[in-house]
């Protein structure tokens, strides 16, 4: 282990550019530093264990003190770069390719590597990562940290380390607390309702890490159903009768829910949902169908923002002002009929790069999914009222058709939509406007 004249070294010298940064952080980089130089794994062992201890002390200023030194010091040697890149061009042998891979590595990456020798590493830097990408917008200058961070993430928690559970009465209570805890599409409000969630026509399912036993990567709710499910309070509701789940023909995965933030953007819902629909299929047989019933979080945004630069729209966003507009827009009005209209257009049609706006439509597409059906008033939620007027939509995943329809989505970017639901985006006055335009 380092000498503790090397280390009081270092503290003395780390520099924190442009900041009055508390000696915490410069003892937090002294010990990266020697953490770094250490060779030994044992003693490696106990260097990462007391980076991490003084790394869990910073916040604030002293916090983002730490990550703009790891930002800038921690990275690539520019000049070392170039140097083998031009060597490489010169010859591009195994030998300079292998080195030019090494100098392009940031020394933050084995800096992380090393983190992950102590106890709890593998959660300090998933956690490490969550405040990175809170601050992103602000600092800039933290991308390389969260994606070295994100290639070393990816690459530990793949598929081929992460288990698959079924969450019962049986499992932990400290595992229950963290699933009412974590539900971010429909909160589970106590013991009650989460007992209706586990029921037996119920079920859920989430991946685990060994690294974090107690911490659910994943989880996904399901209900047993006859029939695909148009209206989400039925599912949610405590006093909702239990059915045979024998009889049931669909299963609805009602809430999928990524529980750690500074896993954002790692996929796991292809592999999930597709393990857990062939488990239901083998429990029961009699399973045809593997659908969703999602929210569409963006909708009423992007039509306020659409209406302001289409005077055709007015009438329609000003008549959602009234408190019970749904109540006037019955089978039939005009309000009702453009509103699932427009909905159908902003899921297939509107664009953030090349991808849907929808964040739910890129997850259930790229997961290989098919665009199904709108279901209108599906969510009288004060939240799903504000953010999709109430509208949800199925996907159908049909284990035959998802390894193309996710080739097509990532390959063409091509939304695979129901002939239902594309004609209903053909018929809205956006779609009609344009065409009447190139006519």
């Amino acid at each position: 282990m380092e000498s503790p004249a090397f280390i009081k070294r270092l503290f003395a010298k780390a520099p924190i550019a442009g900041s009055k940064a508390d000696r915490h952080t410069r003892k937090t980089v002294a010990l990266c530093h020697a953490l770094l130089s250490e060779r030994g794994e044992a003693s490696g062992a106990a260097l990462a264990r007391q980076a991490l201890a003084a790394y869990g002390e910073l916040s604030g200023p002293a916090l983002k003190a730490f990550f703009d030194v790891l930002a800038q010091e921690f990275s690539p040697d520019p000049q070392a770069v170039e140097k083998a890149a031009g060597a490489y061009r010169q010859d591009a042998s195994q030998v300079n390719l292998i080195r030019l891979q090494q100098v392009v590595e940031s020394p933050r990456q084995e800096l992380f590597r090393r983190f992950n020798l102590a106890v709890g590493g593998t959660a300090a830097l998933v956690e490490m990562r969550r405040r990175v990408l809170r601050e992103q917008r602000t600092q800039p200058h933290w991308a390389g940290i969260d994606a070295d961070l994100a290639h070393l993430l990816g690459s530990w928690f793949n598929r081929g380390f992460l288990s698959l559970q079924r969450i019962d009465w049986r499992t932990p209570a400290l595992v229950l607390e963290k699933l009412m805890q974590y539900e971010a599409v429909h909160e589970i409000q106590g013991w009650r309702d989460l007992r209706r969630c586990l029921q037996s026509d119920r079920r859920c399912y989430a991946f685990f890490h060994p690294a974090l036993p107690d911490e659910p990567i994943i989880f996904i709710e399901v209900a047993l159903t006859k029939g695909m499910s148009a209206q989400v309070q039925p599912l949610l509701d405590p006093d909702s009768p239990v059915v045979d789940a024998a009889g049931a023909d669909a299963a609805i995965f009602y809430s999928i829910t990524n529980c750690q933030e500074g896993l954002r953007g790692i996929s796991f819902g292809n592999f999930l949902i597709k393990q857990v629909a062939q488990d239901l299929g083998r429990e029961f047989p009699r399973l045809k169908t593997f659908a969703t019933l999602s929210p569409i979080p963006g909708f009423r945004n992007w039509l306020a923002a659409t209406a302001a630069a289409h005077s055709e729209l007015t009438e329609l966003a000003g008549a959602l002002a009234a408190e019970d507009w749904f109540r006037r827009a019955g089978p039939g009005t005009r309000t009702r009929t453009e509103l699932m209209r427009l909905c159908a257009y902003y899921l297939q049609h509107a664009k953030s790069d090349n991808d849907p706006a929808d964040a739910v439509a890129r997850f259930h597409l790229g997961n290989g999914a098919r665009m199904e059906r709108l279901n209108w008033l599906a969510d009288l939620s004060e939240t799903g009222m504000a953010r999709s007027a109430g509208m949800m939509v199925n996907y159908v995943y049909r284990l035959k058709d998802v390894e193309r329809n996710h080739e097509a989505y990532a390959k063409a970017h091509l939304v695979v939509a129901s002939p239902g639901l594309s004609l209903l985006a053909r018929e809205c006055l956006l779609a009609r406007a344009a065409a009447g335009r190139r006519g």
